[in-house]
């Protein structure tokens, strides 16, 4: 793994900002995989989201909820900074990713990307071979090693390999809709990311497809730290391990009310808010 994230352009015009690979602790050696800190972000001169705090631990599964509109995936996307293919989109405050504030316009978002994947709501395989749309990827990031066996790994890693190891030559796009979600997540952790950001994943499966996505899920955070986005209730108390609820306030800014273990939102939250969202009285 690099320990540098560069802005390749200013290389020769200020000192590189080195990423250290140890993850920030709190109390209780509990291990932080990234921390947002009075986080607010503004498309043009709309504040969408606000002050923003949020903690994730390190290999959970951690389920951002709210209703729509109230800024679920625009938090997510910052982490990675996918936001700033939005022209108009410009974010304050920091995102802390081993130490470093990836806000921070001398981090490559390039190699960002690289190290916190993404996975989006409609899967999207490149209209390669399944196995080119694993190796495609790797090879753009550098990899070097056993290209087949990497294929074999990520695809086993994703739990698709038994159900495409006769056909690696066929189009992704000729597998079904869940097959292809699950070759995105493949293709995803074929290059390593300590993260995974993933929004709303199976919302456009059918629910034999969506429960092999979240066995995946469960699988995947032993070695991975996951965030998701879900409008799905029962798939956030199924899923994850702490939940971050957000919702709006009166400028319709996003904000978030809580987080916390997901038992603990969802049986006994601390705002009657969460509550009236959980229990479907609003949302």
């Amino acid at each position: 793994m690099q320990n540098l994230i560069l802005d390749h352009k200013r290389v020769t015009m200020s000192q590189p900002k080195t990423i250290t690979d140890a993850s920030t602790t709190v109390a209780n050696n509990v291990k932080i995989a990234i921390e947002a800190r009075n986080l607010s972000i503004y498309y043009g001169k709309f504040r969408a989201v606000k002050d923003v705090n949020l903690k994730v631990e390190r290999n959970r599964i951690t389920a951002i909820i709210g209703p729509s509109g109230c800024g679920k995936s625009t938090v997510l996307r910052s982490f990675n900074r996918m936001n700033e293919l939005v022209h108009s989109s410009h974010a304050e405050g920091e995102v802390l990713f081993h130490g470093q504030n990836v806000l921070d316009k001398e981090v490559d978002p390039v190699e960002l990307r690289r190290r916190i994947g993404m996975v989006f709501q409609k899967p999207n395989p490149f209209p390669k071979s399944i196995y080119e749309n694993i190796a495609w990827g790797a090879r753009v990031n550098g990899y070097r090693g056993n290209m087949d066996d990497l294929v074999e790994q990520s695809l086993r890693g994703a739990a698709l390999w038994d159900e495409v190891v006769d056909k690696l030559d066929q189009s992704g796009l000729s597998l079904s809709g869940g097959q292809q979600q699950r070759l995105c997540i493949a293709r995803t952790i074929a290059i390593k990311p300590d993260i995974i950001l993933m929004d709303e994943p199976a919302s456009a499966l059918d629910p034999i497809a969506t429960l092999k996505i979240e066995e995946l899920m469960h699988e995947l955070a032993k070695e991975y730290t996951i965030i998701v986005v879900t409008h799905n209730m029962q798939q956030a108390a199924r899923v994850s391990d702490y939940t971050a609820f957000f919702n709006m306030d009166e400028d319709r800014a996003g904000i978030l009310m809580e987080a916390g273990p997901t038992d603990q939102i969802f049986t006994n939250p601390s705002k009657k808010v969460t509550e009236d969202y959980i229990t479907g009285r609003f949302g």
